[in-house]
């Protein structure tokens, strides 16, 4: 199972991944900024997602689509 990011490079756990546009995250204000950098992610079950904890948001998923290995 190789999960990958949008430019199609293989990621690992705790990589370091950059986002490529703005994401609001629901139930929350926070909006995740163009070019945020995301340290240590966590692979899941499903390779087409990530999990990571930015800024106050703990246990936040990601889609793969949305981010670019740092």
């Amino acid at each position: 199972m190789d999960v990958r990011d949008s430019n199609g490079t293989v990621l690992v756990d705790g990589d370091s991944v950059h986002v490529i546009k703005d994401l609001k995250v629901k139930g929350t204000s926070v909006t995740l900024k163009r070019g945020t950098l995301i340290k240590n992610i966590h692979l899941t079950a499903n390779e087409e997602e990530i999990e990571c904890r930015v800024e106050k948001v703990k246990g936040l998923v990601l889609k793969t689509c949305f981010l670019k290995k740092a």
